[in-house]
């Protein structure tokens, strides 16, 4: 019997060139290609991104309305207040985004802390509430257009086991935005892939 068709995803490769995505839509594009190669038959998948600016986007306001589930079928998150514990009951329960169910699309388990390498850090660019920081400290690589070796990313941690600087979406910012970077901070340039639809 087939497994049920996932909607949630940690991204079993990085884009390659650092944060830079080329912007949301690359992102996007990135989650896309690896959930149709997986053969998921959903059609809109997002990256778990927020931008800065003018124009600033919550990642928690495109990612869809949940539930989500992983590839062997176990629920993430009921729902975007369920992700991110917004009222106390739900932060009291948490969502279920921890190191044994943040599956890539092929089912295996990312690269934790205490693995070599660790590439337990998932770009976010987000708030623990899942929002956009506001105007200033670049917390988005230039809105994940930058794979320089200066700036930051706000980052998550898939492999969270509570107490802490442990958050699965808001942890700490990376040493800058380049691959290198990335790597020596303790990621990949892996991304949260949710479907949408």
């Amino acid at each position: 019997m087939a497994p049920p068709p996932f909607t949630f995803f940690v991204t079993s490769v990085g884009g390659g060139n650092g944060a830079n995505y080329g912007g949301l839509a690359g992102a996007d594009a990135h989650c896309q290609k690896l959930a149709d190669a997986a053969g998921t038959p959903y059609k809109t998948w997002k990256a778990y991104l927020s931008t800065q600016g003018a124009n600033a986007v919550n990642a928690r306001d495109r990612i869809g309305k949940g539930p989500w589930t992983n590839v062997r079928g176990q629920v993430i998150a009921r729902d975007v207040a369920h992700l991110h514990g917004d009222t106390l009951e739900l932060a009291q329960l948490g969502s279920n985004l921890t190191r044994n169910q943040a599956l890539t699309e092929k089912g295996e388990r990312p690269k934790a802390a205490g693995d070599t390498p660790n590439e337990h850090d998932i770009l976010t660019g987000s708030t623990p509430d899942g929002r956009a920081y506001p105007e200033g400290a670049d917390k988005t690589c230039r809105n994940y257009t930058s794979g320089a070796e200066d700036g930051s990313v706000q980052l998550g941690h898939f492999d969270r086991t509570g107490g802490g600087n442990a958050s699965w979406n808001s942890a700490h910012g990376s040493r800058g935005c380049s691959q290198p970077k990335l790597v020596a901070t303790g990621g990949a340039g892996l991304l949260y892939c949710f479907a949408a639809n």
